[in-house]
């Protein structure tokens, strides 16, 4: 047997009652045309309210302007629930205070208080006038609720379409009401799952053409240039990137007393989100969730919907269709892995800052894009940027330019990163450091990877520099084996002369795997340059064969390969890689088939200081 309670508005003119039951109920309480026109109640308004499957709730609104008091006691007479509605960049008001004198009056013994357009206020003021309004109800004989902030016009616009067709001069028309957020002629849009861009050429709500469409209202769009066919019930139309369908999703199930059956692994419902009807497929956090009882789940769903937390789902028995019970979303983005959903109690609850520590944490490495939180987390959009302080002030998450990431993450893999570079120092010795390519991709390739790199110097612990990560103690040192390698391999440079020695050379005549690595370290150090590919040269020695060949170009204003080669004796295949490094370099540029001095060549040549210094480290 289905039971019934009477709830009654009170409250203010222009604190938002008539929005507030329209947000709640989809149905506007303002029946006539001079309450439109003005934007305030001036006669009863009704709507009705299904709360669970044996309750319902027939709404009364009221008018709140002094004017129209005596309409005013006339619906409050009867009602079993008062709901307060104060604004909160108002506060209480002078009709505030008569309202709740005729409430307790009246009789009336339970309450609830709203105090809308909390968007609209800042955090200290919302504060006080929650002390104010706690204090009046306190001195009332009526037992009240805790005052809930709440507003109708926070969020991102979404319209869940629930028809759609072709009108001549306006293209294809979607209907539905806003849910949230506002949309205005001129917007661009999306319809959703089908990702559908449009722009708005009109707007009409309730019938009536206007700028804007506001939360609550039963609102027509007109999107020219959409194929009506591509549009039908369950599309949603949203305007903000932060939307995206999902094919799966996270919801707290609350089953009915007289459900059938069990909720186990792979039950098959109806899910109704909006204007959507979906199959989908449960799979249970844990034991299967008997009638009455509540439960974590994730629902995979045939066909995808647009969701956001706090979502409430209708959800009904595959066959026979009955009505088995409802959830509320706490995930509409579940990472795929594992299947299972996690059971985090803090995802479900209240507290704005709990879900955004827990949303963060369970996207590790990928951390979380700050805007997704107002789809994944139920942040308002006029909380966002204070959430999102008030969540790092926490010490639990860190800031990466738009991203959130847990800390604690952040801290594993700074600490991985110093195993890592402590590892390749131990493993190359005379290497400067390791490679920041080869560093990044062992952290992975992750926003959290990208965070850490960034902030590597601070503190002090590394240095990066030339593209090398290092710890700042870590300096590059031949131990005694080394260093007589090291003298011999010099020693068999200077030996090389103006021809200097290839590697391949080199490696037949020192033991395996030492020449590339003592060769580095020496290009480093700037006693041994690389010419060419393969050709290392003892920097005094290169420095002579290049102030020879220079100064044969200068004498002779530009010089062809043919005369550098008799003037230094070289046979081609050591001038031509000699030649191409001098013009990498800049100190030669091409004049046709000859090479001429540039300003760089001239001052080495005029300069009694070697100027190969500056480019020892170039290949």
């Amino acid at each position: 047997m289905t039971r019934h309670v009477v709830i009654g508005t009170a409250g203010h003119v222009d604190h938002g009652k008539s929005a507030l039951v329209l947000a709640l109920t989809g149905t506007d309480p303002d029946r006539w045309a001079e309450e439109k026109r003005r934007g305030i109640t001036i006669d009863l308004g009704f709507a009705h309210l299904p709360l669970t499957a044996d309750l319902e709730a027939s709404i009364v609104d009221v008018p709140g302007h002094e004017d129209f008091v005596r309409n005013m006691v006339a619906g409050a007479t009867g009602v079993d629930v008062a709901l307060l509605v104060v604004a909160a960049d108002e506060g209480v008001m002078p009709q505030t205070i008569e309202h709740l004198a005729i409430l307790e009056l009246l009789g009336i013994r339970n309450g609830v208080v709203a105090v809308t357009k909390a968007d609209l206020a800042q955090p200290d003021w919302l504060e006080l006038v929650f002390a104010d309004v706690t204090d009046r109800i306190e001195a009332t004989s009526i037992a009240w609720e805790p005052p809930v902030a709440v507003s109708a016009l926070e969020g991102l616009f979404r319209l869940p379409v629930d028809r759609a067709f072709s009108l001549a001069g306006a293209g294809t028309v979607v209907t539905g009401t806003t849910w949230s957020g506002t949309v205005a002629t001129g917007d661009e849009v999306v319809v959703l799952p089908q990702g559908i861009p449009a722009r708005v050429r009109s707007v009409q709500v309730h019938g009536e053409t206007r700028p804007r469409a506001e939360p609550g209202r039963r609102t027509a769009l007109a999107l020219p240039g959409v194929d009506r066919h591509a549009v039908a019930r369950g599309s949603v139309v949203v305007a903000d990137p932060s939307w995206r369908p999902v094919s799966a999703l996270d919801a707290q199930v609350t089953l009915l007393p007289n459900a059938p059956r069990p909720l186990s692994q792979r039950s098959r419902v109806r899910c109704h989100l909006g204007t959507a009807e979906v199959i989908g497929r449960v799979t249970p956090a844990g034991d299967a969730i008997a009638p009455g009882q509540t439960g974590l789940v994730r629902l995979r769903l045939d066909e995808p919907v647009v969701a956001r937390w706090g979502d409430r789902i209708i959800l009904r028995a595959y066959s026979p269709v009955t009505t088995i019970g409802g959830a509320v979303v706490v995930d509409p983005w579940p990472a795929p892995r594992p299947r299972r959903p996690v059971a985090d109690p803090r995802r479900a609850g209240t507290d704005v800052i709990v879900r955004i520590l827990a949303v963060v944490e369970s996207r590790g490495a990928a951390g979380v894009a700050q805007r997704d939180l107002m789809v994944r987390a139920g942040v308002p959009r006029g909380d966002l940027a204070s959430a999102v302080t008030e969540a790092i002030r926490t010490g639990a998450v860190a800031c990466a330019g738009d991203t959130l990431l847990s800390a604690d993450v952040v801290r594993e893999l700074r600490g991985r990163a110093t195993g890592l570079i402590a590892e390749h120092h131990e493993q190359h010795p005379l290497a400067p450091g390791m490679p920041l390519e080869m560093l990044r991709k062992a952290l992975g390739d992750s926003p959290a990877g990208a965070a850490v790199l960034s902030a590597l110097p601070a503190g002090g612990e590394f240095a990066i520099e030339g593209g090398v990560a290092r710890l700042s103690t870590h300096r590059p040192t031949l131990d005694a084996r080394q260093s007589r390698d090291g003298e011999a391999l010099l020693l068999a440079l200077r030996a090389g002369g103006p021809e200097g020695r290839a590697v391949a050379e080199l490696e037949h005549e020192f033991p395996p795997g030492i020449v590339a690595s003592l060769m580095a370290y020496y290009v480093r150090q700037g006693t041994a340059i690389r010419v060419g590919p393969e050709r290392y040269y003892h920097r005094a020695e290169l420095d002579a064969v290049v102030r020879q060949a220079l100064e044969t170009v200068r004498r002779l204003g530009q010089a062809t390969v043919p005369q550098v080669r008799d003037a230094l004796g070289l046979t081609r295949k050591y001038l031509i890689p000699l030649l191409e490094w001098l013009d990498q370099r800049g100190f030669t540029a091409r004049a046709g088939d000859a090479r001429r001095l540039t300003p760089v060549g001239e001052r080495y040549v005029r300069d009694t200081a070697s100027e190969l210094d500056a480019v020892s480290g170039g290949p």
